[in-house]
């Protein structure tokens, strides 16, 4: 909250309150006309303001806990990795940062090399005078 509250140039008590008021279901226009005492008299588009950074960060810390998760499970986290993740400011800058270590796709091609297929698959696109299927049984078990 004091986060927001920095950003946005407002009292940090007024922004948990407009926080706790969204969370429990209060509309903006409600807020604003009704809860005055509790936000300093902010007014809609303050409010607004307050409720977008909210689930900007939200969102960004949401994710930032999936890639840790992800990290740790799959054995790459490491202190630093997990130091620089942690402090990243926006989700674009989060996303950069995991990019190296993100899992690769798995289509049916990469599964085929890895069972050793692609010898098979370069006689086959050759087209030689081969018989692709007497080929084929060399790798079949």
């Amino acid at each position: 909250m004091a986060r927001i509250a920095r950003e946005l140039g407002l009292h940090s008590a007024n922004v948990a309150s407009v926080a706790a008021l969204l969370d429990g279901g209060a509309t903006v226009p409600f807020i604003a006309r009704y809860r005055k005492e509790n936000t300093g008299s902010m007014d809609e588009v303050g409010i607004l303001n307050v409720k977008e950074r909210l689930a900007q960060l939200r969102q960004l810390d949401e994710r930032r806990d999936t890639m840790l998760a992800s990290l740790q499970k799959r054995g790459l986290l490491t202190d630093e990795l997990g130091r620089t993740l942690r402090a990243a400011r926006t989700l674009t800058e989060l996303e950069d940062l995991y990019l190296p270590h993100r899992p690769k796709r798995r289509t049916r091609a990469t599964q085929a090399i890895d069972k050793g297929l692609e010898p098979l698959a370069q006689m086959v696109w050759a087209q030689t005078d081969i018989d692709p299927e007497r080929e084929a049984l060399a790798y079949v078990d």
